[in-house]
């Protein structure tokens, strides 16, 4: 196709009357805006191209608007007044032009929710989907608990979600039957659906916050404050989490109708000082009135801008405008539709008659009914086949789901035992291995004393992703680490290899200590080779079956390839070591029968190799950045 020259639409006045010429270049043009944004787009009136042009007369700007409104009709949108303003050359405006998307399709945006414990979260979120004033006693935030400890406490211990639904006018669809919220009819309905990811805000669940923040992806974060308690507890933690991920983050003061006006303006102050301060480096923007709502939410993307509003869950002050600048929220994530696919697990479920269900989100990719993926990895580092049995987006079934988008699938010949949370679904060709350890660039945000490796391993929670496990740190650029300090660490995980790429975020944590980075290189390892951490412990009189297999076979070729790959073992190691016994492959052997008396000896696998340990003594060989005991005969 030929390149349309868009030098032609740079004038304030090309919407007034356009050429055959400028109306194919202005269609192409807003159907690329439109695409890039995920279905919509803001268009702006009475601006040239470069900004140095505003203003037009009355007579003009109905014309141009009359030119928009027919553009948008013939890419089947609609187009909806955001503000105009009269300035001192004339007339300028600000339109969402939104398309019309078809029963099963909608635009999904994701908002993490997070605060302090009492600051309100799940009431706010229960008044904006539900479309009904809290009494003041907790009634709006009854309908969002999953749990009976929830309801009695009125504390959020789990990850919640709830929708909120926009129409190709900007109206919010949400309409309870009898107190409860119909997904498909709103899904059906919506151009835009925004969901809510309610996180826990007391300190005992901030393991759950943290993988609600890596493991569900979200597009913005929404910071909750009390106006009478102010910035307490965690909300620095979860401001600074939400920093360290890289997710814009608006903030919402709530219960400003029971809060006296000086401690409220005391909160505020120190609201605007956090943010100013060198580890934000935010703008703070008060949205008082429609205009503040359009201006925010257009320049929301560069994410220095942080929009605060004041709102009330009693007497919905502030509530319109607060739903305004959802509506206006776009997509941050660019399609990765061509890519092969790749959908990460963040939970699993058993549901009765259906079989094994799995929920998470499409990094990349498209997955159509019926597809066959690559599942793992499983404890062994391998995939294995899955076919998808049926696909539900938002409890509405459809067809396929595109990248960035979340979705249930049920999956055929599985059990749920089989998978776990951090697992995959990708495409045969992206070839997926699992890797024991990477190599990761971290910054170390807080530490009480210092990060060394010299005392021994050092182990922490790592968070990528919807992985959460322990890991150990192997080796380190520096010799110590303390707050502030950057620096390459080796990680190897403590229980099951995991599948993960260069490039993706981090967090991980132990106790105090928080830290954040990015994945630089996993260390992929062959999926046949089997790795354990625990000791297989087995009791008999004299030599056990395990030393005595040993003794009798050689090193497999697939250890052989593992070994081969970082260092040789020496030559003085009068024992042979082999891969840990599967207990599924149990040798049919009397020593395998336990005995109250005897000598005992363990054996594990460490790094693709055994560890023997013998009572009288041992010899020490570096190997595969581990100690290897080698039980002397």
């Amino acid at each position: 196709k030929p390149k349309i020259d868009y030098s032609c639409i740079r004038g304030k006045t090309v919407l007034v009357s356009p050429t055959e010429e400028q109306f194919e270049a202005l269609t192409k043009k807003l159907q690329e805006l439109i695409a890039d944004n995920r279905g919509e787009t803001v268009y702006e009136i009475g601006v040239g191209e470069d900004g140095s042009e505003s203003g037009l007369d009355t007579d003009e700007y109905a014309a141009s608007l009359a030119t928009l409104q027919s553009l948008a009709a013939m890419l089947n949108a609609e187009c909806v007044e955001l503000r105009i303003r009269k300035g001192e050359k004339g007339l300028t405006g600000q339109y969402l032009v939104r398309t019309k998307v078809d029963d099963d399709d909608f635009t999904e945006i994701r908002v993490a929710v997070v605060g302090n414990v009492d600051a309100g979260k799940s009431t706010l979120l229960g008044v904006l989907t539900h479309g009904e004033l809290d009494n003041g006693r907790g009634f709006a935030r009854q309908r969002l608990f999953r749990h009976k400890h929830e309801i009695e406490s009125g504390r959020t211990s789990s990850v919640g979600n709830d929708i909120l639904g926009f129409d190709s006018l900007g109206n919010v669809v949400n309409k309870p039957d009898h107190g409860t919220l119909d997904w498909v009819k709103i899904c059906e309905k919506s151009a835009k659906v925004i969901t809510f990811i309610d996180l826990a805000g007391h300190e005992r669940y901030l393991k759950t916050t943290v993988f609600g923040m890596t493991g569900h992806a979200p597009d913005f974060g929404m910071l909750m404050i009390g106006a009478n308690s102010g910035i307490v507890g965690m909300t620095k933690e979860h401001l600074g989490l939400a920093l360290a991920l890289s997710v814009p983050v608006f903030v919402v003061v709530t219960k400003i109708d029971m809060c006296p006006p000086n401690v409220l303006q005391e909160n505020l102050k120190l609201l605007y000082k956090i943010l100013k301060s060198q580890g934000c480096r935010k703008v703070p923007v008060m949205v008082k009135t429609a205009d503040d709502v359009v201006l925010s939410a257009t320049n929301f993307v560069s994410e220095r801008l942080c929009p605060i509003f004041q709102v009330s869950n009693v007497t919905g002050e502030n509530l319109d405008l607060l739903k305004m600048f959802l509506n206006l929220l776009t997509v941050r994530t660019t399609g990765n539709d061509n890519l092969p696919t790749e959908f990460q697990i963040d939970d699993t479920y058993a549901v009765p008659g259906v079989g094994t269900v799995v929920s998470g989100i499409t990094l990349q990719g498209i997955v159509r009914l019926n597809d066959v993926l690559l599942l793992g990895p499983n404890p062994l580092g391998d995939f294995q086949p899955i076919a998808i049995k049926s696909i539900h987006r938002k409890r509405m079934v459809v067809r396929e789901v595109r990248s960035g988008q979340t979705a249930s699938f049920a999956l055929k010949k599985i059990k749920r035992s089989q998978i776990r949370k951090g697992m995959v679904l990708v495409s045969p060709e992206l070839n997926p291995q699992a890797c024991w350890e990477f190599d990761c660039e971290i910054l170390v945000l807080h530490h009480p004393t210092t990060i060394s490796s010299k005392y021994g391993r050092w182990s922490a929670m790592v968070h990528c992703g919807s992985i959460r496990q322990t890991a150990q740190i192997l080796q380190m650029s520096k010799e110590c680490l303390r707050t502030g300090d950057k620096a390459v660490v080796r990680f190897r995980f403590i229980k099951n290899p995991e599948y993960m790429k260069p490039g993706q975020r981090m967090v991980f944590r132990e106790g105090r200590t928080k830290a954040v980075g990015n994945v630089i290189t996993p260390l992929y390892t062959p999926g046949s080779v089997q790795q354990r951490t625990k000791p297989n412990k087995m009791q008999g009189r004299g030599t056990t079956s395990t030393q005595q297999s040993n003794a009798q076979k050689p090193l497999s070729k697939s250890t052989n390839e593992a070994v081969s790959t970082q260092s040789t073992l020496m030559a003085e190691s009068s024992a042979v070591l082999d891969i840990g016994t599967d207990k599924r492959n149990k040798p049919s052997s009397s020593a395998h029968k336990k005995h109250k008396g005897g000598t005992t000896s363990n054996s594990a696998v460490v790094g693709g190799a055994v560890k023997e340990a013998s009572p009288t003594g041992s010899q020490q060989k570096p190997f595969c950045n581990e100690t290897i005991s080698v039980a002397s005969n």
